[in-house]
């Protein structure tokens, strides 16, 4: 998915987007464990769908992560 059509949703759109894109890197690190993926290349294009919705989620400063909230202030 390109930036542009990312950067037009809203916060929760985004947010399920995540969702949605890690549930299909799961499915296809199964496939690729059992050696019945179609397209390996599927696998990087997803992740980097994350990793952008991940930055439009920090730019917008609502992305909350488990590490942020257990993190100890030192």
């Amino acid at each position: 998915m390109k930036a542009d059509e990312l950067r037009s949703l809203t916060v929760e759109e985004l947010g399920a987007k995540k969702e949605e894109f890690q549930s299909e890197v799961f499915n296809l690190k199964v496939q690729l464990a059992s050696g019945k993926i179609e397209n390996p290349m599927r696998l990087r294009i997803i992740r980097r769908d994350i990793a952008r919705v991940r930055t439009l989620l920090k730019e917008k400063g609502k992305e909350t992560t488990a590490t942020s909230k257990n993190a100890n202030p030192a």
